[in-house]
C-alpha cells in the first residue's frame, strides 16, 4: 500500500498544480469577460474574446510543436505558468480594452505552448498502468474548477474589485509554477543539439508528423474523429444562451441554473470514474462516454422545457468526463513522446481552425434557418458520427492499441 501511494506522490502534485490553475482560468474567464463589458458596454467586444484564442493557435501551432519537442517540458509548463501570471497581473493595469487585446493575444500564445508540453509532461511522468485513473481523477478536478472557479471570481468581485480578483488570479498560476518545480525533469537535455528554430526546421518537422499520421491512420482517424465530436459541441454550447433563452424560453436565472447542474453532473461522473477506473475498460470509457454524451446533445436539442433541458445537460455533463480521460488516456498510450508536443500542436491547429469554421457557420446557418433546427441537424449529425466512431473503436484487430497493463510496451519512433 506503501508503495501504491509513494508511485502516486509527483502524479498527485501535477494535479493539484493542474487543478490550481484550472481554478485560474475560470476566475479569469469571469474577470476578464466583466471588465471587457464595463469598459466598452458592448456585447460584441466580448464576443470577440472567444476568438483571440483559436485565431492565435492557428498561427502559432505550426511551430510551437517545433519548440517544445527538443527543450525540457517541465521548464516550459513553469515559463507558462508565470507569464500567465505576469500578463493577467498587468490587465488592470490596461488603459483601454485595444490593450487588453493585446494583453490577450499574448496570454494566448503562451497557453498554445501550454497544452502540448503539458499533455507530453503528463506522459512521460505517469506509468502507462496509471494514466488511466490520473486522467479521471484531472477530469474531476477540472470539473470541479468549472465550479468552484466562477464561484471563487464572484465572492471575489463582490468582496473587493475586478482589479484585484485578476491580481489574486494571478497568484493561482505562481502557486501552480511553484507546485511543478517540485516535480523531478525526467529529460536530460543538450542544449548544443536543439536545433535553431527555422523556417525549414518547422517544414522537416512538419514533415515528420505527417509520416507519423501516414504510418498511423487508425490512431489518427479515432483521435480526430473525437476531436470532431468536440467541435459540434463547441459549436452548439457557443448557441447555448440564445437558445435555452429564446428558443426554449428560459430566464437568465435558469440558464445559470443549468450550467451549475450541469457542473455538478460532470463532478459526479468525475468522482465516479475516479473511484471506479480500474474497472472501466479505455473502450468502455471511449465508447459509452462518447454515446450518452451526444445523446445528452439531441435531449438538449428537442427540448422545449427547463426539466427536459436540464435532462440532457446532466447526461452530457455526466459522461463526457468518461469520454475526455477514456480519448486522453488512448493518447498518451499510442502517440511517441518524443513527438508528441509536435503531433499536439498540428491535432489542435486542425481542431482551431474548424473551430473558427464551425462556429461562424453555424452562426449564418442559425440567421438563415431557424435556430432550432440547426441545432437539432447538428445534434443528430453528430450522434450518427458518434456511432460510426465507437463502431471502428470496438474493431476487433485493434485491441492491442487499448492496453493499459504497467508493462505494456511504450511507443517507439525513430525520427
Amino acid at each position: 500500500m506503501d508503495k501504491k501511494l509513494k508511485g502516486w506522490k509527483d502524479p498527485a502534485v501535477l494535479l493539484l498544480s493542474l487543478g490550481i490553475a484550472g481554478i485560474g482560468d475560470f476566475i479569469y474567464l469571469v474577470a476578464i469577460n466583466i471588465i471587457v463589458y464595463q469598459m466598452t458596454g458592448s456585447a460584441a467586444a466580448v464576443a470577440g474574446l472567444w476568438i483571440v484564442g483559436p485565431i492565435v493557435n492557428i498561427l502559432t501551432k505550426f511551430w510551437t510543436g517545433s519548440f517544445i519537442d527538443y527543450r525540457s517540458k517541465k521548464s516550459v509548463i513553469i515559463f507558462t505558468y508565470l507569464l500567465r501570471a505576469g500578463f493577467i497581473a498587468l490587465i488592470p493595469l490596461a488603459p483601454n480594452v485595444l490593450v487588453i487585446y493585446v494583453i490577450l493575444v499574448f496570454l494566448s500564445i503562451v497557453k498554445s505552448f501550454f497544452g502540448p508540453s503539458s499533455v507530453t509532461y503528463i506522459t512521460m511522468l505517469v506509468p502507462t498502468g496509471k494514466r488511466k485513473r490520473f486522467n479521471s481523477i484531472h477530469s474531476f478536478t477540472s470539473s470541479g474548477a468549472f465550479i468552484i472557479g466562477p464561484s471563487i471570481g464572484g465572492v471575489l468581485i463582490l468582496s473587493g474589485t475586478i482589479e484585484t480578483t485578476l491580481w489574486i488570479n494571478a497568484l493561482f498560476f505562481v502557486l501552480a509554477a511553484l507546485l511543478v518545480m517540485r516535480l523531478p525533469k525526467l529529460e536530460d537535455i543538450d542544449r548544443a543539439s536543439i536545433p535553431s528554430l527555422t523556417v525549414s526546421q518547422v517544414i522537416s518537422d512538419f514533415k515528420v508528423v505527417t509520416d507519423f499520421i501516414a504510418q498511423n491512420k487508425y490512431i489518427t482517424c479515432i483521435y480526430l474523429g473525437f476531436t470532431a465530436v468536440l467541435i459540434f459541441s463547441f459549436s452548439m454550447d457557443a448557441q447555448e444562451v440564445v437558445f435555452t433563452q429564446q428558443v426554449i424560453g428560459l430566464s437568465e436565472l435558469d440558464y445559470s441554473l443549468l450550467i451549475s447542474l450541469t457542473g455538478i453532473g460532470s463532478v459526479s461522473g468525475g468522482l465516479l470514474l475516479s473511484v471506479f477506473s480500474a474497472k472501466i475498460s479505455i473502450r468502455s470509457m471511449m465508447v459509452y462516454g462518447l454515446i450518452l454524451t451526444t445523446i445528452g446533445y439531441v435531449v438538449y436539442a428537442f427540448s422545449w422545457s427547463f426539466i427536459s433541458v436540464m435532462i440532457g445537460f446532466l447526461i452530457l455533463g455526466f459522461f463526457i468526463v468518461f469520454m475526455n480521460a477514456g480519448i486522453a488516456t488512448f493518447y498518451q498510450n499510442n502517440v511517441p513522446v518524443a513527438l508528441m508536443g509536435r503531433i499536439t500542436s498540428i491535432f489542435q491547429l486542425f481542431q482551431s481552425t474548424l473551430q473558427i469554421v464551425f462556429l461562424l457557420g453555424v452562426g449564418l446557418l442559425a440567421d438563415f434557418i431557424s435556430l432550432r433546427i440547426t441545432i437539432v441537424v447538428l445534434a443528430v449529425i453528430m450522434l450518427a458520427g458518434a456511432v460510426v466512431l465507437a463502431f471502428f473503436v470496438m474493431k476487433p484487430g485493434k485491441a492491442e492499441l487499448f492496453e493499459e497493463e504497467e508493462g505494456m510496451e511504450e511507443n517507439v519512433y525513430v525520427q
